[in-house]
């Protein structure tokens, strides 16, 4: 019992500590200030990559995922935990998953950024924060209600292993960077396309991207890093175990960008960031609530998609198409502010949380034999 105590309290810390120095250590090879590695803004530019929305300032196969993603199955296949398994409500999963990234973009980040952004000096993450902590308070209180998502059942190892082969494919794609030929004013036709400027345009050498995300992914599924997990279970069981990683990362990030020269405090000209307190709020709450109705943060549904867990891919999966139709329709914000209906999609992605939230419950019997851990591990997974 005390190693495996010591185990689940360094191991976050560990992984925690390896995030916050890498992090601002990628935004010195070239990735946009503050945001060293952000889930949400990385899946954001792949989408736009594939096509999926023609914003053209974010579009970049990001590899730092698919590092992430196939750095959880090399930990998974060495520690045999790699379980492919599926049938836990996986459409709600995508929906919640489109959701999430809709609060995730109005806010300009997902947890992870959120945290990188106040430990580079960035002061509108406090209200990111503060409506993050709000959002997974919500999802606690329809989890002690009886919320659930049910059970995952074992599958064909074949399922298990569609996300990381996906993630091979978008490498590929990276390194080989395809072109079909020029449109009419010279701009590429695809089948991949790459930002020229703004956020998308600024990246690390993909090898030192691919080898970060190989490393946190697989560090993240030992330690069962999740920031929005450590909040959850400190409201729902008053454990602090994966806090210690929040703490440790946020540590870590503030000391190295001190040391790299990246830490500009104030609250004005943040790089990829606005100063709107409501909307900064209200998309974090959307965002901490979806996540955590969802089982965990967007990073930690990657680890669980690598280990092999398809509603966790179909959350993935959720957040590429929240993505496009965030860009497609004017729901993500800019540095200039939120987009034009950006405010109207977070209340809309609030109503159908909460919808969820009070119809998505197990029944009286399947609550009783589902107390304690074993409850939150069905929607933790």
């Amino acid at each position: 019992m005390k190693k495996y105590l010591t185990e689940m309290l360094t191991w976050p810390v560990l992984t925690g500590l390896v995030v916050g120095v890498l992090a601002p250590v990628l935004v010195k090879l070239g990735n946009p200030h503050n945001m060293g590695v952000c889930v949400a803004c990385f899946t954001r530019d792949i989408a736009g990559a594939l096509g999926f929305h023609r914003t053209g300032s974010v579009q970049y196969l990001r590899p730092e995922i698919m590092g992430i993603v196939l750095g959880s199955l090399a930990a998974g296949l060495v520690f045999r935990e790699f379980r492919p398994r599926t049938g836990s409500a996986p459409l709600v999963r995508f929906v919640l998953g489109f959701f999430a990234m809709i609060g995730a973009l109005v806010f300009l980040g997902c947890p992870w950024r959120a945290y990188l952004r106040l430990s580079g000096g960035d002061w509108n993450a406090l209200y990111g924060i503060l409506g993050l902590a709000a959002g997974i308070g919500a999802g606690v209180g329809f989890l002690k209600s009886g919320f659930s998502l049910g059970r995952s059942r074992p599958a064909a190892p074949a399922l298990g292993w569609m996300m990381p082969a996906i993630m091979v494919g978008l490498l590929l794609l990276a390194v080989l960077a395809p072109q079909s030929g020029l449109a009419a004013d010279g701009s590429p036709t695809g089948p991949v396309f790459f930002s020229t400027q703004g956020p998308g345009s600024q990246h690390a050498p993909w090898l030192s991207s691919l080898g970060v995300g190989l490393l946190l992914g697989f560090l993240a599924q030992r330690s069962r890093f999740c920031t929005v997990g450590a909040l959850r279970d400190v409201m729902l069981f008053r454990e602090t175990h994966l806090l210690g990683g929040i703490v440790a990362l946020m540590a870590a990030a503030f000391v190295t960008n001190v040391v790299l020269g990246e830490f500009h405090a104030g609250f004005e000209n943040q790089p990829v960031a606005h100063s709107n307190v409501l909307w900064n709020v209200g998309g974090m709450v959307l965002a901490g609530l979806a996540f955590t109705l969802a089982g965990g943060c967007p990073g930690r549904q990657l680890i669980l998609s690598g280990e092999g867990d398809g509603d966790a891919a179909l959350f993935v999966l959720g957040m590429l198409a929240g993505a496009g139709a965030a860009h497609n329709f004017n729901m993500a914000s800019s540095p200039a502010g939120p987009g034009a209906y950006g405010p109207a999609a977070t209340l809309v992605g609030l109503v159908i949380c909460t919808v969820l939230g009070f119809t998505m419950r197990e029944v009286p019997e399947q609550r009783a034999s589902a107390t304690g851990w074993g409850a939150a591990s069905q929607v933790s997974k």
